[in-house]
């Protein structure tokens, strides 16, 4: 991407990462993270690390933020370490979209100085404060909420993937998040975009589930999805799964019944093109070749 935007003249001035990865649900390891800080020294960039997800990791590999690699690094007091930025939210973690509560961990005073002026134009309400101030003081509700959102998500991610693998349907195999990313590449009619719209609109509109597109995500292969798990009831996941298998089933159904159908045309083409290749070489008259 760096030497890309190099090519079309473009200045880049930092990287920008989701850790837990959305959409793809998994952790990035301390090897990739000290990749990242090699990377924004030698180039002298800033990163951006998204960990808005944190708090959902179900399952080993467990997460490990930025921050913790530069300490191992001893890198205090440096150039990297000023430019090195985390942003944060309470929406994930703690289920509280609608408080609208973010945070950025910064030691630029610059960043944080311009972030402190940006925040006069969205403060969050003195209420909302208050509430927040009294629920995240409660250290042992919160830990407790932490730690028993992990095991339903742990739950609910293995009720999703054995539901998709009943339906003939592989995920990448994830350890975050509320969703998981989907392999549909063998649903599509061909392997373009065009045709992965056309399939989520059959099951947005035929299926009634609400998926993200592969495109939708940036994905450069067509195919694939995702498919949140957090945002229902076990009973409307079941649901979902069993209305999701009986559309596979139908769309297996369709090309297996075409692929006949197509065998079928091609026998009988076959078998008139050996009659044409016989009769072109046959002697009329005599009957030999």
């Amino acid at each position: 991407a760096y030497q890309l935007a190099q090519k079309r003249h473009l200045k880049v001035k930092g990287v920008l990462v989701t850790n837990p990865s959305n959409p793809l649900g998994t952790t990035m390891s301390r090897n990739e993270l000290n990749l990242l800080v090699n990377f924004i020294t030698e180039k002298n960039i800033h990163l951006i690390s998204d960990e808005i997800y944190s708090g959902t990791v179900f399952s080993s590999p467990g997460f490990v933020s930025i921050m913790e690699i530069l300490k191992d690094r001893n890198c205090e007091n440096t150039e990297v370490w000023n430019r090195v930025h985390i942003v944060y939210s309470l929406s994930k973690d703690l289920g509280l979209p609608g408080f609208r509560v973010g945070a950025i961990y910064s030691n630029d005073d610059t960043v944080v100085a311009a972030a402190t002026k940006m925040s006069s134009f969205g403060l969050v309400s003195s209420q909302t404060q208050y509430l927040l101030s009294a629920l995240l003081s409660d250290k042992k509700f919160a830990q407790n909420y932490i730690s028993e959102n992990k095991k339903r998500l742990k739950q609910r991610h293995r009720k999703l993937v054995s539901g998709l693998e009943k339906a003939g349907i592989s995920c990448l195999k994830s350890n975050a998040g509320l969703f998981c990313w989907v392999d549909m590449r063998h649903l599509l009619s061909s392997n373009t975009f065009e045709a992965e719209m056309e399939l989520w609109k059959k099951i947005v509109y035929d299926v009634k589930l609400n998926i993200s597109p592969g495109s939708s995500c940036h994905c450069t292969e067509p195919g694939w999805f995702r498919v949140c798990f957090a945002n229902m009831s076990e009973d409307t996941l079941k649901l979902s799964m069993q209305r999701l298998k009986a559309f596979v089933d139908s769309i297996t159904t369709t090309l297996h019944n075409q692929s006949n159908h197509q065998s079928i045309k091609n026998s009988r083409r076959r078998s008139f093109t050996k009659w044409v290749f016989r009769l072109s070489f046959d002697d009329p008259m005599t009957g030999e070749r």
